[in-house]
Formats: structure tokens, C-alpha cells, sequence
């Protein structure tokens, strides 16, 4: 697809497009809410905080999360927004806290694990309101995702912000083959607290001229309702996780002019089934809390990734003697190490070949743990699945563990079809089938939660089918 779909109120450039308060910004119960509603709800709203404090946006309405953070914004409270709403996690807040903390909910039922809350509601009543950002504004405190390691807080300025809605803006429309993405609606399973969820629904709305959905569907039927009741051209703001599910659903989808896929690399096969099966083109962001977006690809095009407007990607030599990546300009206030192996092209354009700090090393050969991930869930019949390494064992003997969601394959024949894509040391030594995995709502496993995970599945030494 390279022809533009026809627009529906569309804005001008994006770097523009916070100034046009006319134009819809999000969509909720039917109802199209402009900038300008939205800026003036959010004043209203703001009046009701506290005068000092940090908030936690703990709000799962799209709407409701964005008024909220606008709130915070006019009151110059950064909000705090973790990984997942655990109680668990609420409680670790005040390590980071960098005043008193306080929730933002929209669930009057929602456990703040003893933080004081309250209720995120639109206004009644609102007066207009000619209100902007300032440029140096710290806007949020966002928290890594914990997949390799403890949550580390990373703070967000409102220009890195808009730099980097604008390099996005304008990558899509070049993979697109679009003048623009002004007008596009979009439809998000990833919640807005999240790196990716926020930059490719909220603020790409805010400040890429597009709109969104207040909804976060789950289910594949939920998606597709939500995606239907929107107008062309619209967007799937997804994780391959949820890609999987949807497509493997069987459920009839409307057409789709993007889908928007990031948090793990997406097989090409899985691409190549998206597209053909809503018409649209699949776009992959590369990218990480620390750092924002960083590189976008069209998957079905090549495995080449290119960076964002302004960045540069540079490889330096650690204390060790070991390689690490370093990407630096644009909305990156300054030079940052990225998590990953890379093959460098040049300084633009690069190859993944997998986390920095999940390589394993079994009878002398090395392996990345996301290499073994992307080729046990290419299998036929494999749901999910993950591998995974036991910690409290002398490497001399190190056995991979697989956890997988595959009802009809036996383990056997997945250790099969793994002996044809990987080397034989890397072979699970043990087939674990289970119900499901534990994903947070982005898709990811984090290494505490597979830890606990395996220890607690392996417990009663199941045996594998």
C-alpha cells in the first residue's frame, strides 16, 4: 500500500501540531474529543491537585491517562509511571520518589498499595485555555521495563519529547510512502505508561497530528471492534506478542493502513501475515526506555534497521575490551548505551542481533537467549515460549530449560524443529508446556518474574510431554 488513505480533519505539519487546537485528538464512547477540550478538561482538572507532590498516572483510559498528565503538566509536577500497577511495584516507588507521592486512578477500586489517590474524571465544566509546554519542562519519570534487571527511573523533558515525535512522524511517512500522518487514528494494546506506549499513541497524537482510541482492547474481537468504529486511515499500535494472538485468532479484521510493532524483534514470516491479512504495511520500532525511539524498518523490506532523524549509533571500547553501542543527537540530550549487540553499516543503519547481556556460553559456543526466543517462536503450533537459563548451577553443566504454550506439539517435535534452526548445545534439555507465560502488558517477561516463574513451575518437577 502506498496510496494515502483520504483524511479526516487532518493538521498540517507535525512539528505544528500542537497548535491546532481544532483537530480531534482522541476518540472515546463515540465521542471525538478535540485538543482544545482536552487542554481545557485538563485545566479544570488540575485545580484538583495537590500543590505539591508527584504523581503516579496509574489511569488505563488512553483519555483519561493524557488529561491527567496535562494536569500535572500545568500544575509542573512530573508524573512518576511504572512498569505495571502491581502493589508490589507501587511500594518500591519511593526509592525513586523524588517527592511526596500521590496516584492518579480511574478505577475508584484500584489498589495504590497505601499511596494517597485520586479519581482521574472529566471536568463538567471547562473554560478555554491558550496553554503550552515549556520546552525545558520535565514531563514524566518513566521506569525501564525490568527485562534485564531492576526498573531504573529515566526522566523525559517536554523539546526531547516533541524532537522525537517529529523524527517518528517523519519515518512513518517515508515508510509509508505518505506526505504526512496527520489525520491517522490509532487503536493501542500497550498501555501509555510504558516507553512505546506513550510516545506512539499519546504523543503521537498530541504532537504528530494523529488521534487515538481511549480503549486498551486486549482481546482479539475487542481490537477489532475498536479498530472498526474508527475512521481511515487507522493504526494498530501493537507488540509482537499480541500480533501473534490477534492473527492467530481467527478474527475477522477491517482494513488497516499501519500496524505499529515494537518491545522485541518481529519474525518476517509474522510480518508478511499481518500485512496480508489487513492490507496495510507493518512498521517495527527500535528502541529503549533510556534512550526513546531510536530506528524504524519495514520488516518485509529487510532485517536493516535505520535511525531516527538526528541520531547516530557509534560502537566504543568499554574498560573491558568489550564492544557496547552508544547512540547520540536528535531528541537524545545525551550520548546513551543501548542494550543490544548491533551490526553497524554505518551510523544510520545497523542489523540486532540481540541483547548485550544474554549471551550464554554451553560446551564452549556462545548464543544469545533472544536468538534462541525468536527461533522457538517461529515454530509452527508454538503459541509462546520462552527458554530458559537456571542460575544457581556450575556452567560445566547448564541445561536450557523451554517453557512453551503449544497445546497440540509435543516436545519432542519441538526439540525437532529447533535442531534445524540452532546448534545441538543449545537445545532445550527439558520441554516444560504450561497455560501461559508471564507477560506484562507490553509483552515482556522480566527476569525476576521468569526466575520465579520457573522455579515455581519446576517445583513439583513437572515433567514435559
Amino acid at each position: 500500500m502506498s496510496a494515502r488513505p483520504a483524511l479526516h480533519g487532518a493538521a498540517g505539519d507535525p512539528a505544528d501540531a500542537f497548535d491546532d487546537a481544532a483537530r480531534t485528538l482522541a476518540w472515546r464512547d463515540g465521542e471525538a474529543i478535540t485538543l482544545a477540550q482536552c487542554l481545557a478538561e485538563a485545566a479544570a482538572f488540575a485545580e484538583r491537585l495537590p500543590p505539591h507532590g508527584q504523581p503516579v498516572n496509574l489511569c488505563r483510559d488512553r483519555y483519561l491517562f493524557t488529561l491527567a498528565l496535562l494536569a500535572a503538566m500545568q500544575r509542573g509536577q512530573t508524573s512518576l509511571m511504572p512498569p505495571n500497577a502491581m502493589p508490589h511495584t507501587l511500594r518500591q516507588l519511593e526509592a525513586v520518589a523524588t517527592s511526596p507521592l500521590y496516584a492518579l486512578i480511574d478505577d475508584p477500586v484500584q489498589d495504590t498499595a497505601g499511596l494517597p489517590s485520586l479519581v482521574v474524571q472529566r471536568p463538567a465544566t471547562r473554560d478555554a485555555l491558550a496553554w503550552r509546554p515549556q520546552p525545558q519542562q520535565w514531563v514524566a519519570r518513566l521506569l525501564t521495563s525490568g527485562s534485564t534487571g531492576e526498573p531504573q527511573p529515566q526522566l523525559k523533558r517536554w523539546d526531547a519529547l516533541r524532537r522525537s515525535i517529529r523524527a517518528e512522524a517523519a519515518s512513518l511517512s517515508a515508510l509509508l510512502g505518505w506526505p504526512t500522518i496527520a489525520g491517522l487514528h490509532l487503536v493501542a494494546t500497550v498501555p501509555p505508561q510504558h516507553s512505546y506506549g506513550l510516545e506512539s499513541s499519546v504523543l503521537l497524537a498530541l504532537l504528530g497530528g494523529a488521534s487515538f482510541d481511549a480503549g486498551r482492547p486486549f482481546y482479539p474481537a475487542d481490537i477489532a471492534d475498536a479498530l472498526a468504529r474508527l475512521p481511515r486511515p487507522r493504526a494498530l499500535v501493537t507488540t509482537p506478542v499480541h500480533l501473534k494472538a490477534l492473527l492467530g485468532s481467527g478474527v475477522a479484521l477491517p482494513p488497516v493502513d499501519l500496524v505499529l510493532s515494537a518491545t522485541a524483534p518481529l519474525s518476517p514470516q509474522l510480518a508478511q501475515q499481518a500485512e496480508a491479512c489487513v492490507g496495510g504495511r507493518l512498521i517495527e520500532i527500535y528502541g529503549c526506555t533510556e534512550a526513546g525511539q531510536v530506528a524504524a524498518r519495514r520488516t518485509t523490506d529487510g532485517d536493516v534497521w535505520t535511525t531516527l532523524e538526528g541520531l547516530r549509533i557509534e560502537a566504543q571500547r568499554t574498560n573491558a575490551d568489550a564492544e557496547r553501542f552508544v547512540v547520540s543527537g536528535g531528541h537524545v540530550l545525551e550520548p546513551t548505551p543501548l542494550a543490544d549487540r548491533l551490526q553497524l553499516l554505518d551510523a544510520q543503519h545497523f542489523r540486532l542481533l540481540g541483547r548485550a547481556n544474554d549471551l550464554i556460553n554451553v560446551a564452549g559456543k556462545r548464543n544469545s537467549l533472544a536468538h534462541l526466543n525468536f527461533h522457538l517462536n517461529r515454530i509452527d503450533g508454538v503459541r509462546d515460549g520462552v527458554f530458559w537459563l537456571p542460575d544457581d548451577v556450575p556452567e560445566a553443566v547448564v541445561r536450557l530449560v523451554a517453557f512453551v504454550v503449544a497445546p497440540s506439539l509435543g516436545a519432542r517435535q519441538i526439540v525437532a524443529a529447533l535442531r534445524t534452526r540452532v546448534e545441538g548445545a543449545f537445545l532445550p534439555r527439558r520441554v516444560i508446556h504450561v497455560e501461559a507465560l508471564p507477560r506484562d502488558a507490553t509483552g515482556k517477561i522480566t527476569a525476576q518474574a521468569l526466575r520465579e516463574f520457573a522455579l515455581r513451575t519446576l517445583a513439583p518437577d513437572r515433567r514435559s510431554r
